[in-house]
């Protein structure tokens, strides 16, 4: 019993390591989304008004103003989707204590299935239930039944901040290559921008979600030719 406890601690730590990696993914995630997004609302905005209008400052100030809205809106979002699942895991953290104070047979039981269904004999994962709630019962029941850590919670700020500034920093790309290129150049210069920021974003999302790197580039691609088509078809109807 004493090497499967150790067998536990060690998990423990690998599980408190995990929730520390949770915590940066989800910043990094929330960065790549507000990247993407912030470029794309912009060059949709400077395509649009670009055609509409030869005069760089105007076409600068409709693509700062979305630029800043976007940044904003993208922030807003994070906080709230965050804040949203980590009052959720707050909640179930105040459910499961009240559990153990009020049928606390129940969550030995839950402890115990969980370690038998890790092969462990009913004995041998009844003792071990029994010792981990004695010693730590609220932390064992919340990692047990749905693998949380205890005050381990995602930080809605971080992830709207590193979304706020992430769109700030797409949106800023294809902005200075519509504005700051030479006129006759600005179209080629714009489009150059956007085709590498998306390529770049999408090759961060492919590493982070272990997904395939040519697939998340190449669809960010066309996501960002497409967008830059119906704006500038827009601009020409409009």
């Amino acid at each position: 019993m004493m090497k499967i406890l150790n067998r536990n601690t060690l998990t423990k730590k690998k599980k408190d390591s995990q929730a520390s990696m949770n915590e940066k993914l989800n910043v990094l995630r929330a960065g790549v989304l507000g990247s993407n997004d912030g470029i794309l609302t912009v060059v949709g905005v400077l395509f649009s008004v670009a055609v509409a209008t030869p005069n760089r400052f105007t076409i600068f100030i409709a693509g700062l103003a979305d630029l800043i809205a976007c940044a904003f809106s993208m922030a807003s979002g994070e906080y709230a989707s965050v804040s949203t699942q980590r009052d959720t895991e707050v909640e179930t953290v105040r459910k499961e204590q009240a559990l153990l104070n009020t049928n606390y047979e129940d969550e030995l039981k839950s402890v115990q299935k969980y370690y038998i269904s890790r092969g462990i004999s009913p004995e041998t994962s009844l003792e071990i239930a029994q010792d981990l709630l004695k010693k730590k019962p609220l932390e064992t029941v919340i990692d047990v039944k749905y693998n949380l850590q205890l005050n381990e919670y995602l930080s809605p700020w971080s992830a709207a901040f590193s979304s706020l500034f992430s769109a700030s920093l797409g949106g800023i790309l294809p902005l200075a290559a519509m504005t700051l290129s030479p006129a006759s150049l600005m179209w080629q210069a714009t489009i150059l921008a956007v085709c590498l920021s998306v390529s770049l974003t999408g090759l961060l999302s492919a590493k982070l979600g272990n997904g395939l790197v040519r697939l998340a580039v190449t669809r960010n691609l066309i996501v960002g030719i497409i967008t830059m088509i119906i704006h500038y078809s827009l601009g020409i109807l409009l």
